[in-house]
């Protein structure tokens, strides 16, 4: 292997969690923005991902793989900076490695981010998201496993990521029942949850094996569930609800969808944005603010509160034809000097 694999390796291995303290999550993410990279590179160049040399990893290559993963993978702009940003990272660590590759870094870091549409959010109805808590079969152990899951991802307002790796020691069954979450950028929380969370959450514990990972979630052998596993699972049942609420269908339901659910159901029951933001677990309440505007509830107050402007009272009569057609005859214009 050449160079660009020694240096790879120490950022991935090294810089990222030890220097960095970046998460695991943070650094599977970046690992896998590489692979994708050197894949495109390798296809493009000719040439073995492992004979890639860090100079062939120029700028004109970084924007092409750019331009390829938004128009042939179908990525979106958010996607696209992230890989760009992983990119830019590596290369600023590289930049006290190996010096020669200054003036390579720096055209990189010259590649700007693309903006972003701020789409509204999609979510659930109530009607919808029970039907969707209501498609795994509780007569299997998959079933328990799959409503238990789909509970607490709405029920926390969970992402995949927190979703899969929460732990056994993490839930409390003590009364209240609480679930202990370690989310973004290590941000901790605690949530209570509902009466109904806990059953579906016990009956799963009943037949889950024993012999398996510490995870709370596994999957048929024994291992911790992964994000890939939930996204399947919830394609499944959401083919199933479908039959029962033909409107879910014509909905792109993603995991996260489920965590605008919760949030989007919690501003209509509350009206608070705080609370929101920290059941949610944001850094930030600008973060939440998403919801205020997919949320029709405070416009419609706004709109209520505010006086419209009157209309003046008349009605529009259509003119009579010979009465045009006489109006036109009498304009000079009209006529051959």
């Amino acid at each position: 292997m050449t160079a660009l694999a020694a240096h790879l390796g120490a950022f991935l291995r090294e810089y990222l969690p030890r220097e960095r303290g970046a998460s695991l999550h943070t650094c599977e993410a970046y690992a896998y923005s590489f692979k994708l990279l050197l894949c495109f590179a390798a296809d493009r160049l000719r040439v073995k991902p492992s004979e890639l040399e860090v100079e062939q990893i120029d700028a004109p290559l970084i924007l092409a793989f750019l331009e390829h993963i938004e128009v042939k993978r179908g990525n979106s702009a958010r996607t696209r900076n992230a890989r760009l940003a992983a990119i830019k990272s590596f290369f600023r660590f590289l930049e006290y490695r190996l010096p020669s590759s200054l003036e390579q870094s720096r055209q990189i870091h010259g590649i700007p981010m693309k903006k972003t549409d701020e789409a509204l959010v999609g979510y659930l109805s109530r009607d919808e998201m029970q039907a969707l808590l209501n498609a795994p079969d509780p007569r299997t152990a998959s079933g328990v496993r799959d409503r238990a899951m789909l509970h607490l991802a709405y029920a926390g307002g969970l992402r995949v990521a927190e979703l899969v790796t929460v732990r056994l020691d993490q839930f409390d069954t003590r009364t209240p029942s609480t679930i202990h979450i370690v989310g973004k950028g290590r941000r901790e929380r605690v949530l209570p949850l509902w009466k109904e969370t806990v059953t579906v959450l016990k009956a799963w514990l009943s037949v889950r094996r024993q012999d398996g990972d510490p995870q709370l979630f596994l999957n048929a052998a024994g291992r911790a569930m992964t994000r890939a596993g939930f996204e399947y699972i919830l394609a499944k049942h959401v083919t199933t609800a479908a039959g029962g609420q033909p409107s879910i269908a014509e909905k792109r339901i993603t995991p996260h969808v489920l965590r605008h659910t919760c949030a989007m159901h919690t501003l209509q029951a509350t009206g608070d944005v705080r609370k929101v933001s920290l059941w949610l677990g944001h850094a930030s309440i600008q973060s939440t603010e998403i919801y205020l505007r997919a949320d029709p509830t405070t416009k419609l107050d706004a709109l209520a509160k505010m006086v419209p402007p009157t209309l003046q009272r008349g009605r529009f009569q259509v003119p009579d034809k010979l009465l045009a057609m006489l109006k036109a005859a009498g304009n000079p214009r009209n006529y051959v000097e």
